[in-house]
């Protein structure tokens, strides 16, 4: 069976990857809550950060409310929606949130909304399967 552990080397949310986005998700109510910006090195078209960066963003915040929810695990599917372009230097809260457990299966939600309008930039809805975790490195 597959195992999972954090080891602080994820691309998304590792805080020993000086190349990774080294996220941070705090447990907030039962939400795993990040807020953020994006390193202009991270760009697509101008101004505007990669719309892979974006989907790699929601997948941390469902994979951080299932590991905060006791539900460590890999994502098996994940389907975004892109609402509006996330722009160089928007600050944005990224916010993850469990929509139900059955068996092994997770189901989360999750949105990048821009703090300084409110505005939705894009959500996911996310299938994730349960695993046990061996953690080397706890979170932070």
């Amino acid at each position: 069976m597959l195992q999972v552990s954090y080891d602080g080397r994820c691309f998304g949310c590792g805080i020993e990857n000086p190349l990774g986005l080294q996220m941070h998700f705090q447990d907030l109510n039962g939400e795993s809550v990040c807020e953020f910006k994006v390193d202009a090195r991270f760009q697509s078209w101008e101004g505007m950060v990669h719309g892979g960066i974006v989907a790699l963003m929601l997948d941390e915040a469902v994979g951080w409310v299932g590991w905060h929810a006791g539900f460590p695990g890999v994502t098996a599917k994940l389907e975004v929606r892109y609402r509006q372009p996330l722009l160089i230097d928007d600050r944005v809260r990224v916010v993850g949130r469990l929509e139900s457990v059955r068996r092994r299966l997770v189901r989360a939600s999750a949105t990048i909304g821009r703090i300084e309008d409110d505005s939705v930039i894009a959500e996911a809805l996310a299938t994730l399967m349960s695993t046990p975790a061996a953690v080397r490195n706890p979170q932070r």
